[in-house]
């Protein structure tokens, strides 16, 4: 008996060193989760033996139990290179169509030739479908799709508004609005432009002229004319009640017949502007309309544009020009008047040219956004996370992967940062939760352990030939 006894050590012994090796072997291996050999003492006796005198019968191996401790993260430069930090693991499918799940903690995923997004092993990562807002459709393993980065374009947005902030020089001498000529920059006295865009996301020029009128009155000497174009073509304003302040002549310019154009002649319609009201003190006090008023919310808005946008745009397309976006008292953002150079210290609009696609990202609650040249992010997928009530109860596959089995539990879905469920990190990796150190002094035991079985078997054998060789 005390030779299987031995055996039964050796074979023990043989499984922890086993198992250490294995885990040294993959102490690089990403997403990789370390096994432990759990073993158990056997004792056997009959009913009439004397259980008091029993030795035992050895040790078996009982079960090379895995450890879902987490491991380090590694970052890394990719940003589909993804670490799960807390509960929960990553779902794969074979094919596009397969419903035979795999499970894994390992997030090196790139694109293939389709822009789906798979691991090495051409396995597809799974997600739920999102709203045009970026909240999920549906939370369930029976929803979840694979994931693919669409290859389109952003989709453009005209402008609606204009935001401007400006000082105008308080020192400027006034001139006469009505010998303004584009062409000559001595009829007016600043110009500022910014980049609009139609409904097609095509690039449009508008341009702000600034006159300081002399034939303002004594009781208001700092009134401004201001006129605006877009693709060198003067544009109507009106108040943003509707209202038109006081038409100006046509620009003086000799040349064909549309008196709007720069290039028109003094015949024609008159083009409307704006004129811009300062106080004694350089503050903004509002924007005069036709019948003589000021208009408190500082607004003008451009006639229908439909003449100048021949693309097949929208033909309807009108931009706003604010004067007064402040977010606060703290901070007014309207124009000034001061005895300073012309300068815009604010100008931006709210339109967006066709966007490209430049890259993703994913944020930590598992959502993948497509990312644009225009500045725009569209909603692709939300990467799903599945748990278990047991996850030693998981049975292992190779690629560090794991299979749905009876001991485990059912497959649970949700999304990352949610209940239980841990944060997705982008651009990092998972490292094994392997400890050299700890492993290394395993080895050392395990060894020391078949070593000592080993010298039991040799002393049973020189016991039995002790007895073999009575005479």
């Amino acid at each position: 008996m005390s030779f299987n006894i031995a055996l039964s050590g050796v074979n023990a012994a043989q499984r922890d060193l086993d198992t250490t090796a294995n885990n040294i072997a993959n102490v690089n291996t990403v997403g990789f989760k370390q096994s432990r050999a759990e073993f158990g003492d056997v004792y056997a006796t009959s009913l009439l033996a004397g259980s008091r005198t029993k030795v035992g019968d050895g040790v078996l191996t009982q079960e090379v139990a895995q450890q879902f401790s987490q491991g380090a993260l590694q970052f890394t430069e990719s940003a589909l290179d993804l670490a799960i930090s807390g509960n929960g693991f990553f779902a794969l499918a074979p094919d596009l169509s397969s419903r035979d799940f795999s499970y894994t903690r390992a997030g090196m995923f790139k694109l293939n030739s389709e822009n789906y997004v798979v691991n090495s092993a051409s396995q597809h990562l799974l997600g739920f479908p999102v709203n045009a807002d970026g909240s999920s459709a549906s939370v369930a393993t029976s929803t979840m799709v694979p994931i693919r980065v669409p290859d389109s374009s952003g989709a453009p947005q005209a402008t609606t508004e204009v935001d401007m902030k400006m000082n105008l020089p308080a020192g400027a001498v006034g001139l006469d609005p009505t010998q303004f000529d584009p062409a000559d920059q001595l009829s007016y006295h600043a110009k500022t432009s910014i980049t609009v865009y139609d409904s097609l996301g095509d690039s449009h020029v508008q341009t702000f002229y600034f006159i300081k009128d002399v034939n303002a009155p004594a009781a208001s000497p700092n009134e401004w004319i201001m006129l605006t174009a877009v693709d060198d073509t003067l544009v109507n304003i009106t108040n943003d009640d509707g209202t038109t302040v006081p038409a100006l002549p046509p620009p003086a310019v000799p040349g064909p017949a549309d008196a709007r154009n720069f290039a028109g002649t003094a015949t024609g319609n008159p083009v409307t502007g704006a004129r811009l009201i300062f106080g004694s003190g350089g503050d903004f006090t509002g924007i005069q309309s036709a019948n003589g008023t000021n208009q408190p919310d500082f607004k003008l808005t451009t006639e229908a544009l439909g003449a100048i946008l021949t693309n097949g745009s929208d033909q309807t397309q009108t931009l706003s020009i604010d004067f007064n976006f402040s977010v606060g008292p703290q901070t007014p953002e309207e124009p000034t008047q001061y005895a300073d150079p012309f300068v815009a210290t604010t100008l931006s609009q709210d339109g967006l040219a066709v966007g490209r696609l430049t890259g993703i990202e994913i944020n930590k609650d598992g959502l993948v956004l497509a990312k644009y040249s225009n500045g725009t992010f569209d909603p692709i997928a939300r990467i799903g996370l599945i748990r278990f009530a047991n996850e030693q109860g998981l049975t292992q596959q190779s690629n560090t992967q794991w299979k749905e089995s009876i001991l485990s539990g059912e497959a649970l879905a949700g999304e990352a940062t949610t209940g239980t469920y841990g944060d997705i990190n982008s651009q990092a990796l998972e490292s094994a939760n392997v400890n050299l150190t700890t492993e290394l002094i395993d080895m050392i035991v395990a060894q020391r352990n078949f070593q000592a079985n080993s010298r039991a078997l040799e002393v049973n054998n020189q016991l039995n030939q002790t007895v073999l060789n009575i005479r």
